[in-house]
């Protein structure tokens, strides 16, 4: 008989063989854990150390820094030229990501901007080979707007939550009444996502799935 893919001895089959981890990632894991922040799903994170690794960005965009445990991530797979743009509008945030920014020795690579994203995205013109949404989900149709034109040719946008904890598949009375109108905005946003013409798009279901678009 087949096993679901995404069934629980699949996960667990998967985090038994899963790559060493360093201290600090350790560190950081069971600190957004035990302090219940929100970051990126660790297989989400394999495949966008994956990503990196292979575009190879010299510029990046990170809308959403949370405690910069994806920004590490990705500096770390970008060349010793690139550099990541970060975006976090929480002061207790951003106090974290500044530590461990530090701590990772990458203050050189990793720009942190503290503001609102829709402000600083509104008026740039700065241009990514790169970018990596993972924001308010009330906000990502707007951000997702903004971002398209910051993203160079072949560039490719990385966005998490697009699953939203499987919500998405349900009739929105079976879900949570406090997921209701987050369920409802990820599944507007998928729609526009996977029909943006300017984008070779896709949703995988990967963590708490992830699109995946490459400017045309």
């Amino acid at each position: 008989m087949n096993a679901l893919i995404n069934g629980e001895s699949i996960l667990e089959y998967l985090e038994k063989n899963r790559k060493p981890t360093t201290d600090l990632e350790r560190e950081m894991e069971e600190f957004a854990k035990s302090n219940k922040i929100p970051i990126l799903d660790y297989k989400s994170a394999e495949l966008l150390e994956l990503l990196i690794e292979l575009k190879q960005p010299r510029f990046a965009l990170e809308i959403g820094t949370a405690i910069a445990y994806s920004s590490i991530k990705i500096a770390n797979k970008m060349p010793k030229d690139g550099v990541l743009d970060t975006i976090e509008k929480s002061k207790d945030n951003l106090a974290l990501a500044h530590n461990f920014i530090k701590k990772a020795e990458l203050t050189n690579k990793i720009n942190v901007i503290f503001d609102n994203a829709l402000t600083i995205l509104a008026k740039s013109d700065k241009k990514y080979d790169f970018i990596f949404l993972d924001a308010d989900k009330q906000d990502y149709e707007k951000l997702f707007y903004l971002s398209l034109p910051l993203l160079n040719t072949n560039g490719i946008i990385f966005i998490d939550n697009l699953l939203w904890k499987g919500y998405v598949a349900e009739n929105l009375e079976d879900v949570p009444t406090s997921f209701r109108t987050s369920t409802e905005q990820v599944m507007s946003f998928n729609k526009i996502f996977l029909g943006e013409k300017s984008l070779n798009s896709q949703i995988f279901p990967i963590g708490d799935g992830i699109g995946i678009g490459i400017k045309r």
